[in-house]
């Protein structure tokens, strides 16, 4: 048997988006379309998900105003189709919403980084900025740190905070509490 070597044949834009748009994955995995690339993540590990429902019940618990939090929602963003771990909006807002909504309205998106934190860090930080989503809070299991982003503007966010695991996080209004990144491991 003699090995060929892999050739990359790009998809036209529009036939790309359709074959994302059919996939089924199974249960569990999700899949996303980064700057033209389908990436496909298996189910979350446990610490992950520990992670996420801490934040859960933060905002559910402190915020000052009511709001929504989902869990994998999927949102257009001009690089890409992407699912963040969570999304806080209005309550009602994505009620009508097709599986895939665009961001706007959306108050904050975060990310709890897992097997390639390089594209929550990066493309995804930008997507979200180009989407004009007011916050980005990304959880950084590896450097162990919480990072705000906010104020998007020309494709990224203008402003950020980052603190260790351990130390409170100033979540701005609507939010207006302190994330206590203790637990966010």
């Amino acid at each position: 048997m003699v090995a060929m070597p892999a050739v990359e044949h790009p998809l036209p834009e529009d036939d790309l988006l359709q074959t994302f748009l059919s996939l089924e994955t199974p249960l569990g995995y999700k899949a996303e379309l980064i700057e033209g690339e389908i990436v496909v993540t298996p189910p979350p590990d446990g610490s992950h998900e520990t992670t996420f429902a801490s934040i859960n019940r933060q905002f559910m618990r402190n915020a000052a105003t009511e709001l929504d939090l989902a869990g994998t929602k999927g949102l257009i963003t001009p690089l890409g189709h992407f699912i963040p771990d969570g999304t806080v909006s209005p309550v009602g807002h994505f009620h009508d919403a097709e599986p895939w909504a665009d961001t706007t309205g959306v108050l904050l998106v975060f990310e709890v980084t897992s097997g390639n934190p390089a594209k929550d860090r990066d493309v995804k930080r930008r997507g979200y900025a180009a989407g004009l989503i007011p916050c980005y809070l990304l959880i950084d299991r590896s450097r162990a740190e919480a990072v705000l982003f906010t104020d998007p503007v020309d494709g990224d966010y203008a402003a950020l905070t980052k603190v260790p695991f351990g130390k409170p996080l100033d979540l701005p209004a609507p939010f207006s509490f302190a994330l206590d990144t203790t637990p966010l491991r």
